[in-house]
């Protein structure tokens, strides 16, 4: 395994691990790497001083998953970030809950308050089958899962362009 600290063109720097540098060139070319910032798929390796392991930690290991981003310090978060429930939400979380925002709005239908009831006609066959997203109540969303209609509750973040 091999540890690179990267740049995205956005100035961001976040370090992930690859299974050797072969394969940091094959997924930064495919743009299979992603600023934990701002998404951006530009990245390139950043100047980082070399790791000389001392002899008291010698023999340990600590995994870590391959191309896992690193969470900035928390003072390195903006005062305006989301909160999750442990303090700010780490930027790569934001990241992803901003991707699954943007492909629920593009994929799905919006009904608003009237979630559970429009939920119920497609599960009744009342009306056609898709994919929908709005608001229901703690309680609705109870019983809807209490008639077998599957619902699911997503973090809703801002969206990544604003």
């Amino acid at each position: 395994m091999i540890h690179y600290q990267l740049r995205c063109k956005q100035g961001h720097e976040f370090d992930s691990w690859f299974k050797d540098s072969a394969g940091f060139e094959r997924q930064a070319k495919l743009g299979l790497i992603e600023c934990p910032s701002c998404g951006d798929v530009k990245v390139e390796r950043a100047l980082m001083a070399p790791h000389v392991p001392s002899k008291r930690r010698s023999g340990t290991t600590q995994e870590i998953a391959p191309n896992a981003p690193a969470t900035p310090p928390e003072s390195a978060t903006p005062e305006s970030a989301p909160m999750a429930a442990g303090g700010r939400m780490p930027d790569h979380v934001r990241v992803m809950l901003q991707r699954m925002r943007a492909e629920v709005e593009k994929n799905c239908d919006y009904v608003g308050p009237q979630f559970a009831d429009e939920a119920r006609r497609i599960h009744r066959g009342k009306s056609d089958k898709r994919g929908i997203y709005g608001e229901t109540t703690p309680e609705q969303a109870e019983a809807l899962s209490d008639e077998g209609i599957d619902v699911a509750a997503i973090p809703w973040v801002p969206r990544a362009d604003g």
